[in-house]
């Protein structure tokens, strides 16, 4: 039987102005709520210009708390639109700052959060210098429509995440991300599809568009099902929503051609945490 979710990655450009960007994406997000869409994706720290591209104290300025207005803003919009809202913004808690995304329920709750676990320290991808790594695992957020996860970036490079999202019971993993250099966006896909199909789940990759100070982020968003094939095509570099229907039942139906879940064997995989065979 067929459980089938329309879902949607909204892809935009940030301008300095951060109310600018907020209007952006919620322009943005009621067109795919109007479209059917029960579950929405923002890129990477949407609601900024690409600060990590340099180390400059001034950049913690730009970070928000839960009760922000970048948070507050979108369970408003959440509540008004009924839709799950996947918001990934720079946070600040307690003294310390995450690259987080928040995950908002369609009553305007926040369902609950993840905080980016593996942090890039490369040329105009300056993250350590502000973020923390993430310190509230791997969780799944039970929203109405489906189990979801979500993996930042790059995340995407690190299998165990998304085993451990479809372990869990992950139906689908949202990929927020802020890559550029267009030349690379083959491999972003191709390890995309290799975890879907790996672990037979749906993911949504939602990137960056728009030309900034040092980079051009390029856009092609897409998602992947549990087969590995698209089932929507990546789409262009220009600022706009890419829709996707998702069977939830072909996870089902995946896993049971392609068996790598039953076939996991945990008990020979020790050395990944540093245990003797």
């Amino acid at each position: 039987m067929e459980r089938i979710v329309k879902t949607a990655g909204v892809q935009l450009a940030a301008t300095l102005d951060r109310e600018k960007n907020l209007s952006r994406a919620a322009m943005l997000i009621e067109l795919a709520a109007d479209e059917g869409a029960r579950i929405i994706a923002l890129p990477q720290l949407f609601h900024l210009r690409w600060f990590p591209h340099t180390i400059n104290q001034k950049g913690f300025a730009l970070a928000e708390t839960a009760d922000g207005r970048t948070v507050t803003f979108l369970r408003e919009l959440a509540l008004r639109k009924k839709a799950v809202i996947v918001a990934p913004i720079f946070e600040a808690d307690s003294g310390d700052h995450f690259n987080t995304a928040f995950v908002i329920g369609p009553d305007g709750g926040i369902i609950g959060r993840y905080r980016k676990m593996h942090i890039p320290q490369l040329p105009l991808w300056e993250e350590k210098a502000y973020f923390k790594p993430g310190d509230l695992g791997f969780p799944i957020f039970k929203t109405p429509f489906a189990t979801i996860g979500v993996q930042i970036c790059w995340d995407i490079f690190f299998p165990e995440g998304f085993r451990i999202l479809a372990l869990k019971g992950a139906e689908i993993v949202f990929a927020p991300t802020a890559s550029a250099f267009y030349h690379s966006h083959r491999k972003w896909e191709r390890a995309i599809a290799s975890a879907s199909h790996a672990n037979g789940i749906y993911i949504f990759r939602v990137n960056r568009t728009g030309r900034e100070e040092k980079q051009e982020f390029y856009g092609r968003s897409f998602c992947s099902g549990p087969d590995g094939e698209f089932t929507a095509k990546p789409t262009g570099t220009s600022a706009g929503i890419v829709l996707a229907d998702i069977d939830l039942s072909e996870i089902a139906v995946n896993r049971d051609e392609w068996v790598f879940m039953k076939d996991r064997r945990p008990g020979e995989y020790k050395e990944l945490i540093g245990e003797k065979p």
